[in-house]
């Protein structure tokens, strides 16, 4: 949608840091007119070749002055260029500008330095331009190329943008509309994924390693960190710096990490934070590419730690080094060919397919602790610690392509970019579990929200929990559950369904297990009749056969191989459950070897999961063969970790939603709506303008007649005929029911003339009179919904439905999705309802056209994408017909939104 940007005025939000396709930065701004000399400087140093493509035609030094200055002298709407810039002082690399033609069209056209060429710079440079042109309605880029200019060609072809070609008199005609359509978004966010993965590489696979701030001292941080590099066995060299030192527990040390004679990838810093910044400034001079910084004393402090990062970002960024940190414990890579442990961590983790975030230092540490006592192994573990730079869905990215990774787990305390997390979620998951546990699900204080859906959502962490859902992310309460669920999804595959069998020898456990897993969501069928003979041709007579199947007692390790066998093969069972008390006859160690060999010869087609009670040692069993079976010390705890594993693998195997488009919406016109109320101030929108949006997004609201008097109410009334609402239009009121502001079933003019009084003496009494009336026809019987929209700081817009009317918020009956939204999870949050029978026929009464409420949910999910400014939209209630729903009331708050990102950005 179009900003209100004033010709001429330096657009700051445009300002990006953004990463090359080897995972390097750069920085990335709208061009000013000081930048003429370094602009020249820049055309002049491309080859000779380069500059001819770029100006059709061989270009002198001389003649190149007058043309900067016309790229470094534009108005920022309709004449628009961009540098990327390197280094300190800055360094200009590339340039792109468009300017415009005539209407909507402009002509385009970018240049990149040699040394540059090949990593992307092209590319990220003409998505910026499309983007803010497009803000600005110039809806097409055209582009004259020479054939021979293959790059240039290269990039217009690999944007993504659908592109029509023309050859004119020995020239390539490219056009292309600058609106980031899906496919090529799809397109920038997968080199997004390929940068970020590059990124990590560096840190998991360096070549070499520097320790700034190495100490001869073991108890010390930089002397365990450093031993522990050693002891692990990395496979490339590691150098100690150490200005007062020359030599580091045996290794020989250097006085700064500009004296080591070698290339260094990776440095670990674990000096005082106040040495921080002039360390990273030396390693960015050596050509380190990946930084970890073990200190603390930055973000997390206050004012003074806050610009002490803010600064060694600012040196990253230059130097396009990337950087874990700070206030962090380091990272681990347990692949035999790397064997990179630069934690200070008293732990050897062993290796394994789990990779590993955690946003918590010290329970990072305890963590890699606990997961080796469990057997778990990791492929490669990060502690975030402030997320400067490196963050959870740099991550993501790369565990995505990482073939020693199968499960991913996250620690997170907070979320730098949620939607794009969102994003990449969604497309890692289809391939990789996602386990996470998100700490703070309560919040202090509620937002500062006036509508009924704003405090719906206020106080929780509800939308964390919709952001998870439609991601396919596995979210667990506990960091214990986590790693429930981790040893499943390491050591057994992900069911097919809910259906668990549940194999015992003892009854109370069973039960337990089975209320469990159908209070989850699983289900406990009846085993078969053919299954039901099979055990009872081997179990004794007293045994329960129908599922849970109690063997009893005297159960040996034989009846549990032969159980487990005849469940498993059962076709009514997705997952399987063996719980075990140690009686008297029968040892633990020989169960547990019976189940191993009973998973063997199912041939891992179902997950099976044990529970030995009160057994000490059994795990051991289970994890010491080529068959793995994850251990649980009850029956409740493996229930609810095979329901979360079962959640996930019925939404893997869901196609991927599609988000729904319309073709009738008229997006421009809302637009202007919305800047015009703006521009008299933030806050609500006038009944008519209310009215106007929604029609624009094809949303019906009741039939209505707003009306600025009493008599004027009273005619509109008369119009009508028949039963009618009155509500007084006050300013400053929000929910007029509160303040008397609302009366219904009113029958002809007088009667609305009455109440038209009524009300305007008790508002101007509270201080609030009336600037109008709107006088509705009754709306026919339905179901009472509400549908609202709140903007989410963080997450974005937010769509939620629940049960409508007054009682609302006493209900708390409320669903929540993130757009943009697909048909699918619409039908899904309307099923979540508590209400939801209602609209499907509750006690004789026909049901309710539950099609239309997802298609006012729909609607209203494009209008909070499409308009950033919309910052609360409240509809109570939606009335659900047996054919049809009608908005009956709607408010809607409009506020200055802030500036997105700018394509591909890294938050500063």
């Amino acid at each position: 949608m179009a900003r209100q940007v004033d010709e001429g005025r330096y657009p700051a939000h445009r300002e990006a840091d953004v990463v090359l396709r080897d995972g390097s930065t750069v920085h990335l701004r709208p061009v000013r007119p000081e930048d003429e000399a370094a602009l020249l400087t820049f055309f002049r140093a491309l080859s000779e070749q380069a500059r001819a493509l770029r100006f059709f035609t061989r270009t002198s030094d001389e003649a190149l002055g007058p043309l900067v200055h016309r790229m470094v002298h534009v108005d920022y709407v309709r004449r628009y260029g961009i540098v990327a810039t390197v280094g300190v002082p800055e360094r200009i690399i590339g340039h792109a500008m468009y300017a415009a033609l005539d209407g909507d069209r402009a002509e385009v056209a970018f240049a990149v330095a040699d040394d540059y060429q090949g990593r992307g710079l092209g590319t990220l440079m003409l998505g910026h331009l499309a983007e803010h042109a497009a803000e600005h309605r110039i809806r097409l880029f055209e582009a004259e190329v020479l054939p021979t200019n293959i790059r240039m060609l290269d990039v217009f072809r690999d944007a993504g943008f659908p592109t029509e070609v023309q050859i004119v008199a020995g020239e390539v005609h490219e056009r292309f509309p600058t609106a980031l359509t899906p496919e090529a978004l799809a397109k920038f966010e997968e080199r997004e994924m390929v940068a970020a993965a590059n990124a990590l590489r560096t840190f998991f696979a360096p070549r070499a390693v520097a320790v700034v701030g190495a100490s001869r001292q073991r108890g010390t941080i930089g002397g365990e960190l450093f031993h522990n590099l050693l002891a692990y066995g990395f496979a490339g060299p590691v150098y100690p710096v150490n200005p007062r030192a020359s030599v580091v527990q045996s290794v020989v040390a250097y006085p700064s990490v500009e004296a080591i004679p070698g290339p260094v990838d990776l440095a670990v810093i674990v000096t005082p934070a106040e040495h921080v910044v002039e360390a990273a400034q030396a390693c960015a001079r050596k050509g380190v590419r990946a930084l970890v910084v073990i200190s603390a004393g930055f973000g997390e402090t206050g004012d003074a730690g806050r610009a002490r990062q803010a600064e060694l970002l600012r040196v990253c960024r230059a130097s396009g080094m990337r950087l874990i940190g700070p206030n962090c414990m380091g990272i681990i890579n347990t692949d035999p060919a790397v064997r990179l442990n630069a934690t200070f961590a008293p732990v050897d983790p062993p290796e394994g397919r789990i990779g590993f975030m955690s946003q918590s230092g010290a329970l990072g540490l305890a963590i890699l602790d606990y997961a080796r006592m469990l057997g778990l192994g990791i492929s490669t573990f990060v502690s975030v610690g402030n997320k400067a730079d490196i963050s959870g869905n740099d991550l993501l990215a790369y565990w995505e392509q990482d073939p020693r990774t199968d499960v991913i787990l996250l620690y997170l305390e907070s979320f730098g970019n949620p939607q794009k997390f969102s994003r990449l979620a969604r497309r890692v998951g289809r391939r990789k579990p996602i386990v996470a546990v998100k700490s703070g699900r309560t919040r202090a204080g509620a937002r500062a929200t006036s509508s009924h859906t704003g405090a719906l959502l206020a106080a929780s962490d509800i939308t964390v929990d919709a952001l998870f859902r439609q991601a396919g992310v596995i979210r667990t309460d506990t960091l214990e559950e986590m790693f429930d669920v981790a040893a499943l999804l390491a050591h057994q595959p992900v069911p097919a369904g809910r259906r668990v069998g549940i194999v015992t020898n003892s009854g109370g456990p069973g039960i337990l297990c089975a209320d469990t897993c159908e209070a989850e969501g699983l289900e406990v069928p009846i085993l078969s009749e053919e299954t039901q003979r099979h055990l009872r041709a081997f179990l004794p007579p007293e045994a329960a056969v129908s599922n849970p199947v109690d063997m009893i007692a005297s159960a040996t390790a034989a009846h549990y191989r032969q159980a487990i066998r005849v469940v498993g093969q059962d076709p009514n069972i997705d997952a399987l459950v063996v719980i075990f008390i140690p009686p008297l006859v029968t040892r633990a160690e020989e169960v547990a070897a019976a189940i191993v060999d009973a998973v063997r010869e199912l041939g891992g087609t179902k997950p099976v999961l044990s529970v030995f009670m009160s057994s000490r040692g059994v795990p051991e069993v289970l994890r010491a063969s080529d068959v793995r079976v994850p251990s649980y010390l009850f029956p409740e705890a493996a229930a609810i970790a095979l329901a979360r594993v079962a959640r996930y693998g019925a939404w893997r195997a869901r196609p991927l939603p599609t988000p729904v488009r319309f073709d009738d919406l008229r997006r421009d016109e809302a637009a202007a709506l919305v800047d015009a109320a703006l521009a008299r101030g933030e806050g609500w929108l006038e009944p008519r303008e209310v009215q106007a949006l929604l029609e624009c997004y094809g949303l019906r609201m009741v039939e209505q007649r707003i009306v600025p008097t009493a008599e004027a109410a009273a005619l509109a009334a008369e119009e009508f005929g028949g039963r009618v609402a009155l509500k007084a239009i006050a300013p400053g009121v929000v929910h007029r029911t509160e303040v008397g502001a609302v009366r219904l079933h009113l029958e002809g003019g007088e009667a609305v003339a009455r109440a038209a009084a009524e009300m305007t003496a008790r508002l101007q009494a509270a201080g609030t009179p009336p600037a109008g009336f709107i006088v509705q026809r009754m709306a026919a019987p339905g179901v009472e919904m509400i549908a609202g929209v709140v903007r989410e700081p963080q997450f974005g817009p937010v769509v939620a439905c629940g049960a409508g009317g007054t009682l609302v918020e006493l209900l708390g009956d409320v669903a929540i999705r993130l757009t943009p939204l697909a048909r699918e999870e619409v039908r899904e949050m309307l099923q979540e309802l508590k209400s939801y029978r209602l609209l499907t026929g509750f006690r004789g009464q026909p049901p309710a056209d539950v099609a239309a409420l997802e298609e006012v949910l729909l609607r209203l999910g494009a209008l909070a994408q499409d308009q950033p400014a919309v910052a609360e939209l409240d509809c109570n209630p939606v009335i659900a017909h047996t054919r049809g729903a009608t908005i009956v009331d709607v408010r809607v708050r409009v506020a200055r939104p802030e500036p997105a990102l700018p394509l591909g950005a890294r938050r500063r």
